[in-house]
């Protein structure tokens, strides 16, 4: 965990609050990352997405100082990671996707000695221990010692410990992991303060609809490359138009209503007879009125109608050709280990 912002040191990068080009790693014969650009803007919200082993984590590492590039260069609101480190690393949050907290002390305890090494006084960090403590719901739990902790309390308290200085650049790696669905809530809306009140945050993250929910801006690496990057409406875009579901009533009427649905749209379907679902890419919606009465008139009753748009789900799976099931934490992307960059 990266702690460091101090008063004094400010940002000088103008706009971009990240400037990385042509970023590369290599562990061994593995080319974790090969080439990657990012610009982050200040005051925005990016998310990174990526399969198993893309780069995502490496990426991260070496624009907080945690890794050392082998090519390329970086820039934290136009400071160079490489030769003014120290500098970077007070402008700079990280949360790893474990709590790297002391077990055998409260809550309370962890997050008052991390504002007592920031500087803060006794008085004034009990104050910011406790505030942290109440926004992330965890004042009942403020005297418990963490080994008692569940993981998504962990997951809250490691993210409101790096958060007592409020740096101007976050960096959150799968930030809600292990969290339930409440709790995510909660968290991304802590997310989004920060955003409100200055910071700029970038996030790795496994649950698509997390970027789409956050996210200003989003790149999609694989493979080490960033092969896609825009904002969330953009890529979806990107992957094609929105696509008709149809519902039909009768099971025997499946294979006469893909039929009628091709000639009508002009367009090729995908079927699912288990769940008597035909689904179509809408390219044209003048003909979706053509294709209801051609349905009537062949006697096709539909039981459920519905456009939708691509979902962030598509065109991870069109970019990357790999599903959200088969994406979750980076089992050969090397993990985030914070505490060895502890300032």
């Amino acid at each position: 965990m990266v702690h460091g912002f101090k008063k004094g040191t400010e940002p000088t990068g103008g706009d971009w609050a990240v400037e990385a080009y042509g970023l590369v790693k290599t562990f061994g014969d593995n080319r974790a990352v090969d080439g990657v650009d990012l610009k982050v803007k200040a005051g925005s919200i990016y998310g990174v997405l990526g399969p198993n082993g893309a780069g995502k984590t490496t990426t991260i590492r070496m624009l907080a100082t945690l890794l050392r590039a082998d090519a390329g260069t970086a820039r934290i609101f136009g400071y160079d990671v490489v030769k003014e480190p120290q500098i970077v690393r007070q402008l700079i949050g990280v949360t790893g996707q474990y709590a790297s907290v002391d077990e055998s002390l409260s809550a309370t305890e962890n997050l008052v000695i991390f504002s007592r090494l920031l500087g803060l006084g006794r008085a004034e960090a009990k104050r910011k221990a406790a505030d942290l403590l109440e926004e992330f719901g965890l004042t009942e739990a403020a005297k418990r010692p963490l080994k008692n902790f569940s993981g998504g309390m962990r997951r809250r308290l490691d993210l409101a410990a790096s958060l007592i200085a409020q740096p101007p650049l976050i960096f959150l790696d799968e930030p809600t992991t292990g969290l339930d669905p409440r709790t995510r809530s909660q968290m991304w809306d802590t997310i989004r303060r920060l955003v409100k009140t200055g910071s700029t945050v970038l996030l790795t993250t496994q649950y698509l609809d997390e970027a789409d929910q956050l996210a200003d801006r989003v790149a999609v690496i694989d493979r080490g490359h960033v092969v896609a990057e825009g904002t969330v409406d953009e890529l979806k875009a990107s992957v094609g138009t929105s696509s008709l579901h149809l519902n039909i009533e009768n099971p025997k009427d499946i294979e006469v209503a893909r039929r009628t649905v091709e000639q009508v749209l002009k367009v090729p379907t995908s079927v699912s007879p288990e769940a008597r679902k035909i689904t179509a890419p809408m390219a044209n919606a003048d003909r979706v009125t053509d294709l209801l009465i051609a349905l009537r008139a062949a006697g096709i009753p539909l039981s459920e109608l519905s456009v939708q748009k691509p979902t962030l789900d598509e065109v991870f799976l069109t970019i990357t050709g790999q599903g959200v099931a088969e994406q979750q934490s980076e089992a050969h992307d090397e993990s985030m280990k914070p505490e060895v960059a502890r300032v």
